[in-house]
């Protein structure tokens, strides 16, 4: 249940407080009499309407024990109160549960309550219910202390330690994706250091005079159109089947045996890469005569061969461009912390940064709304949320299957949906996903805080929500940012 609409604050009428009746309730049962009248002396009994008794994030100032009524309990997800609790229990207890721990937390109610019909209360201000732990239990102080702030450290350590895995897992997938392109783009430059050596060569020939200048008119126009072809070839998303290629370099090869052109299988591929044939040929024989035919070929070989390589440099290095822009955008250096941003831009970059994890086997189907206005976020902790729903996937499809993105908007969210078509997650753990160091993995392939972290940036920073559907073959995660937060953020 959600709710938007303001509700009154509750009337309170104070009444005097029964060591009897505190006695029969759960959390009083085992007190001695000096410590009830302790309490009663401190505290009083309240009836209190329906309506609000005290509001998420406001100065937790009572201890509330339930005597009689029904209350319900609501968390702040975006703009509404979602309600995690309802309940009639005698005893139950709430408000400022926590004051023991002085001001080494935030003093502030963790919940809205609501009472839900006229219900009886006893009330404790925080400072004697921290006053009465202190005095009457201090070695229960001080293991609740120990546990508290050792699950807090815990918990810190633990986020950091899946953060730096995370990281390497990162760094490892960019510097693999870095190397490829940088390889190829060595491995090209060599070869066309090679090939630029050739081409001086042929200019010595040139130069001694072996050509006529209407045959070098020729040539140079030639070798124009062949790079021309290559462009055009380079440019067509109509592309050859191996089958064809290899009938081609076979027809060329035939066609420089017939004209005594040694080496043809060397020269061949060049020119089926621009898509020439050994008709195109035939007009190169027509146009510079037999006599400088072989070394006419051979040039424009050299020629279509040197530009092939200078594209595999260029697409080499956009590449590593690229690479190195999406780390940028998925760490977001030199950016404010907070901005407005096209969520889409994240998810691509988180995709990139991940693409060694996903592998040739995973397909990634971007079903995007690009009509979606910016929204304000903390982008690089979002990148963060993206990381490890992808990852998490990508782990579950072990592979191969279909990683599915999908942005839209559901009123004043923007939703972010990341599918998978792995097993599922099993119906006894869907509900137990976000909670702090629970995994599904095996031992030693998680520390079970990567949703939960997700969890904390989505909801306790966007004033979010993050839900999951889950059954084999379909996993879905949501992510709902709101762009109509008022207080945008939280810091």
């Amino acid at each position: 249940m959600t709710t938007t609409e303001p509700i009154a604050t509750t009337v309170r009428t104070q009444l005097a407080c029964d060591i009897d009746e505190l006695r029969t309730l759960f959390l009083f049962e085992h007190l001695s009499d000096e410590q009830l009248l302790w309490l009663c002396s401190r505290g009083h009994v309240e009836v209190i309407d329906p309506g609000v008794l005290y509001r998420e994030g406001d100065p937790a100032t009572d201890f509330y024990v339930m005597l009689e009524g029904s209350l319900a309990m609501y968390r702040r997800v975006g703009a509404d109160d979602v309600e995690i609790a309802r309940t009639s229990q005698v005893g139950v207890y709430a408000g400022a549960w926590a004051a023991y721990l002085g001001e080494r937390v935030p003093q502030t109610y963790t919940q809205t309550l609501r009472v839900l019909e006229p219900s009886r209360y006893y009330v404790l201000a925080a400072a004697d219910f921290a006053s009465f732990m202190d005095d009457w239990f201090p070695m229960a102080v001080h293991l609740l202390e120990g546990l508290f702030f050792g699950q807090q450290s815990s918990q810190a350590a633990t986020g950091q330690r899946e953060r730096l895995l995370a990281l390497g897992s990162l760094s490892a997938g960019l510097t693999h994706e870095l190397n490829n392109p940088a390889a190829a783009a060595t491995r090209a430059t060599s070869t066309l250091r090679e090939r630029v050596a050739g081409m001086r060569h042929k200019l010595a020939m040139l130069a001694s005079g072996i050509y006529d200048r209407e045959q070098l008119e020729q040539i140079i126009h030639l070798q124009e159109k062949a790079v021309k072809a290559l462009a055009r070839q380079r440019a067509s998303e109509v592309v050859p089947t191996a089958l064809e290629v290899s009938d081609l370099e076979d027809a060329l090869g035939e066609w420089m045996d017939e004209h005594d052109i040694s080496g043809g299988w060397e020269l061949a591929p060049n020119f089926v890469a621009a898509g020439l044939g050994p008709e195109w040929l035939d007009a190169v024989a027509s146009w510079v005569g037999p006599d400088v035919l072989e070394g006419a070929v051979r040039w424009l070989s050299y020629t279509l061969e040197t530009e092939s390589l200078m594209n595999e440099v260029e697409d080499a290095t956009s590449r590593i461009s690229a690479l190195v822009g999406a780390a940028k955008q998925y760490s977001q250096i030199g950016r404010a912390p907070d901005q407005t941003v096209d969520v889409h831009e994240l998810l691509d970059s988180t995709v990139t940064m991940l693409e060694r994890q996903l592998g040739e086997g995973i397909t990634v189907v971007r079903d995007y709304d690009r009509t979606l206005p910016p929204i304000h976020v903390f982008a690089a902790e979002l990148n963060q949320v993206w990381t490890n729903l992808i990852d998490n996937a990508a782990q579950a499809m072990e592979g191969a299957g279909t990683l599915t993105l999908r942005t839209r908007r559901v009123d004043d969210w923007l939703e972010v949906e990341v599918g998978d078509t792995g097993p599922g997650i099993p119906d006894g753990v869907v509900d137990r996903i976000f909670e702090p160091f629970f995994t599904t993995k095996p031992v030693g392939s998680g520390t079970g805080l990567g949703l939960d972290i997700s969890w904390r940036i989505v909801v306790g920073k966007h004033h979010g929500d993050l839900t999951v559907t889950s059954v084999p073959g379909d996993t879905r995660f949501r992510v709902r940012l709101p762009y109509s937060s008022t207080e945008g953020p939280t810091p």
